[in-house]
Order: C-alpha cells, then sequence, then structure tokens
C-alpha cells in the first residue's frame, strides 16, 4: 500500500495535488471550500472507487457530511466497506447534472454539471457518540428535520451497522455551465442551439397504506425540495 500523503488546506481552498490538478479544461476546476461543500450538500450519491485483488469496483450509495469528513455507511458485512476499512486507496466523485447543452454541431454538445472528486482512505468509525453524528448527518442530508419524528437507531443495529469518515483533503471540484460553445463557422447555421435546465422535482408524498389513523403529513415532506442545502456542523 503507498504511503499516506500529507495534505495541508488553509481555512478556503484545498491544496491542489498532481492527483487533483485538472489536465484538461483546468479553467473549469475549482478548489475553493465553499464550492465543494455546496455540491456535497445538494447531491444524493457518491460512487465510490476502490481495488480488491486486482480488481476495479466503482459502487453508488449514499453519502453525509459533517465539516471537513465525508461518511459512508452500510451493512457490516458490505463488501466495499470491509475493504475500505483496511485503508486502501479509494476515490469519491459526486455529480449534479444541471442541465444538457445543445449546441449547432453534435460535436459541441454537452453537459452543464457541477463534480467532485476526493481521494484519500477511509477510516472506520468506533465511537458511539461519532457513529450516531454521522447517521445524523446522513438523515439530515436527505431530508432535514427526519431524525426528530423517527426511532433512532438501538444497539442492534448499530452494531450491524458499518461507518466509515474520508478526510475532505485531497479535493476538487469541476463545473461546467451556460450555452454551447460552438465553432465560430458553425454560428450562422440554421439550428436551434441553447440550454435545457434539469433538476430534481419531488412529487406529491404518497402515504403508506398501513399508517396509523390521523397522522399528519409533516412539512418537511409536504414542502420537500432539492436545493443547496445548509452544512451539517458538529
Amino acid at each position: 500500500m503507498q504511503k499516506k500523503p500529507t495534505i495541508k488546506s488553509n481555512a478556503d481552498t484545498f491544496v491542489k495535488t498532481d492527483s487533483t490538478t485538472l489536465q484538461r479544461l483546468p479553467q473549469r476546476g475549482t478548489y475553493d471550500k465553499a464550492v465543494v461543500y455546496q455540491i456535497l450538500d445538494e447531491a444524493f450519491i457518491c460512487h465510490v472507487g476502490f481495488i480488491v485483488d486486482g480488481r476495479p469496483f466503482v459502487i453508488p450509495t449514499s453519502y453525509g457530511r459533517i465539516n471537513d469528513n465525508l461518511y459512508i455507511h452500510g451493512a457490516a458485512a458490505s463488501r466495499m466497506l470491509r475493504s475500505l476499512q483496511t485503508g486502501i486507496d479509494v476515490c469519491v466523485t459526486v455529480t449534479l447534472l444541471d442541465g444538457l447543452v445543445l449546441a449547432r454541431s453534435i460535436f459541441d454538445h454537452s453537459m452543464n454539471y457541477r463534480s467532485v472528486v476526493i481521494l484519500g482512505h477511509a477510516k472506520e468509525v468506533t465511537d458511539k457518540e461519532q457513529k450516531l453524528k454521522a447517521l445524523y448527518a446522513f438523515s439530515e442530508h436527505v431530508i432535514s428535520g427526519r431524525w426528530q419524528d423517527v426511532r433512532k437507531p438501538n444497539k442492534k443495529e448499530l452494531a450491524a451497522t458499518m461507518v466509515l469518515s474520508v478526510p475532505l483533503q485531497e479535493v476538487s471540484a469541476k463545473i461546467r455551465s451556460g450555452p454551447p460553445i460552438d465553432d465560430p463557422d458553425d454560428m450562422n447555421l440554421p439550428v436551434w442551439a441553447g440550454e435545457i435546465p434539469l433538476a430534481i422535482v419531488a412529487g406529491q408524498p404518497v402515504a403508506d397504506p398501513h399508517i396509523l389513523p390521523n397522522i399528519d403529513l409533516p412539512e418537511y415532506a409536504k414542502h420537500y425540495r432539492r436545493g443547496r442545502c445548509k452544512s451539517i456542523d458538529d
């Protein structure tokens, strides 16, 4: 296993490394912490990449964030979590798709997006209080306010759940926004060009058919929307 690099960042930005420096379209890259956290706090799913026995795996999963740590969780028997627990290299990616970009030529079609790449090593969270904080962060990340209404994890459920933290140290973001970038020779083609915005829109909540009578629909479900969420701090 490679020696873990020591990465230090200042209060506002992540330090660029050889691995996080963008080689293609570097003008779309950013290392600004506020931008990175905004993307992480809005997205739902990350993809976790790692290698076991010479074979690559990329697994989608949910996550939560507390300050400078990203948390992933799942069954204690999970191959992904058990593998990451050993300290192998891990790459976590998060992507938000903001729109389709239709150019005047097929070659120049694109997408508007915001993405984050995190490199590092995961560590198991064994402290009970920190584990509960991480699980709270997961819950609040998906739907703020839900944790207060539901039954909390019991001792058996906590034991069956593994939580790993990935320090946010070696991190970069990449963003594409705006209209198509056509070749000058194509600008006069009689073809519609522009953007089709995309967004996650919540539908009308559907109650469980076995719900107890006289249970009101909570406000956080009634008015759920996905946008730039506030961060979870200690």
